[in-house]
């Protein structure tokens, strides 16, 4: 007997944010995230739009993790009529609370300089949250009439993961964002080789990373520069798991005698809330980190970081003599207190501004990165005298051949690849070697168009 679903993409298509994709069978529907749109500002006018469907209508949400351009409009969707069950890991789950609180408090300070309407409520984040259920990895849940969904780590950030529909003798799968493996923390995104559809994201579809010791290096170098030019190193960093992967390889540089011990500021509550989320569940992080604590190193805490939560802390990094590292959010400086220690620093040539994730064209991180020689920051132009550099070693996202083995290994079961979640020219560069290497029937979707598979 055939099975049949459809697919309809609603976000994540051509574009990086935004993912949100709709599942149908016979008797339910299911979405896979419901993700923020961002690019030039936090407020993008696409996340006030209603949705292209009726939020009431939908039975199920699986949430992938919890970078908020996979989750920023669950909130709205509650808010819109949504009463159905949310599903993700736990760890997903308890860092979802924290990134969408922060994301509230963002949205309700914009609110007073612009007039703008927030996004959502906290009290839609309060009943998102009450229809939110954790469930382990690998736990079997029904959708529509014999089909089953579980869920398999991608290694990409704390609680990831992938979405294993399975239908009839076919699997349809949504692998999220995959994780760069190997991480510094994570365990290597789990190896699957039975996919009939393909859904894989394509952020460095068209890009290679260097390897972990290379990226190493790099950082160990840029800190040496700048702390020999008696200068600042400023790390716009994403909260979740960047910020943990950073403070890791710092300690581990500055216990290996490698860098000097020079003043760490963490400059973001929500980094700080995160960091104990991860402590919550160091026991789902890599056995290296956790042979580390059995040692009693915690990879979270050394000699001279300092965490800033009050604002008045975080004013006060400014007054403390150089040479010093500061990671402070938002990771692509479209708001947060990045903002202000780039104001300070951008324009001091002895100091250093280190790029270190993706950055979505429009952001004054894409700005930065591709070599303005002034940017506008809360209203005042700033001039750009600081070195401004890039690892991208530290992506948390995999690279276009990492992409490719995933997909080779399952080149044997594919009936066709969706590339979605990057820019068109990634996206479409994923495509055309999917096709030209290994055979397989791959596209772009388009946004809104639907898509039947059979089983």
């Amino acid at each position: 007997m055939t099975t049949k679903l459809t697919v309809v993409f609603y976000g994540a298509v051509r574009s990086v944010t935004g993912s949100n994709f709709l599942v149908a069978g016979s008797s339910q529907k299911m979405l896979i995230d419901c993700g923020m749109f961002q690019g030039s500002t936090f407020c993008d006018k696409a996340n006030h739009e209603p949705f292209p469907y009726d939020p009431s209508a939908i039975d199920m949400l699986i949430v992938t993790h919890a970078h908020i351009d996979h989750i920023g409009r669950i909130p709205k969707l509650c808010h819109d009529g949504f009463h159905g069950k949310i599903y993700s890991t736990p760890a997903t789950k308890d860092l979802a609370e924290y990134m969408l609180l922060d994301s509230l408090s963002v949205f309700e300070k914009e609110s007073k300089q612009t007039g703008a309407r927030p996004l959502f409520s906290k009290a839609d984040i309060e009943t998102a949250l009450s229809l939110w259920e954790g469930i382990p990895y690998h736990k079997e849940k029904t959708f529509d009439d014999g089909c089953t969904f579980m869920l398999r780590d991608s290694g990409h950030i704390l609680g990831s993961a992938m979405v294993d529909i399975a239908c009839g003798h076919g699997h349809l799968i949504f692998t999220g964002d995959l994780g760069n493996s190997p991480s510094p923390l994570l365990h290597d995104a789990e190896v699957i080789h039975d996919a009939t559809y393909l859904v894989i994201d394509s952020v460095y579809g068209d890009r290679l990373h260097t390897d972990a010791p290379e990226r190493r290096e790099q950082l160990e170098d840029i800190i040496e520069e700048t702390v020999a030019r008696g200068g600042t190193l400023v790390i716009p960093a994403f909260s979740l798991e960047r910020t943990q992967i950073l403070l890791y390889e710092i300690n581990n540089l500055m216990e290996g005698g490698r860098i000097p011990k020079v003043p760490v500021f963490v400059d973001s509550p929500l980094a700080i809330r995160i960091t104990e989320v991860y402590r919550k569940y160091k026991g789902e992080l890599n056995e290296a980190v956790q042979e580390a604590e059995r040692r009693g190193d915690d990879i979270f805490s050394f000699p001279k970081l300092t965490f800033t939560e009050e604002v008045a802390e975080s004013h006060a990094i400014a007054h403390a003599p150089n040479p010093k590292i500061i990671i402070a959010g938002a990771g692509m400086s479209y708001g947060g207190r990045i903002l202000d220690h780039e104001k300070l620093y951008l324009p001091d040539p002895k100091s250093t501004l280190l790029i270190v994730g993706y950055q979505a064209a429009g952001s004054i991180g894409r700005l930065l990165q591709e070599g303005a020689k002034k940017v506008r920051l809360q209203g005042e132009d700033i001039p750009v005298r600081a070195s401004v550099k890039t690892i991208s070693g530290y992506s948390g996202h995999r690279d276009s051949k990492g992409l490719l083995d995933f997909v080779e290994g399952n080149a044997d079961t594919l009936r066709k690849v969706f590339s979605v979640a990057g820019e068109e020219k990634s996206s479409s560069f994923l495509v055309q070697r999917i096709r030209d290497y290994l055979g397989v029937d791959a596209l772009v979707p388009e946004q809104g168009k639907t898509y039947e598979l059979e089983f």
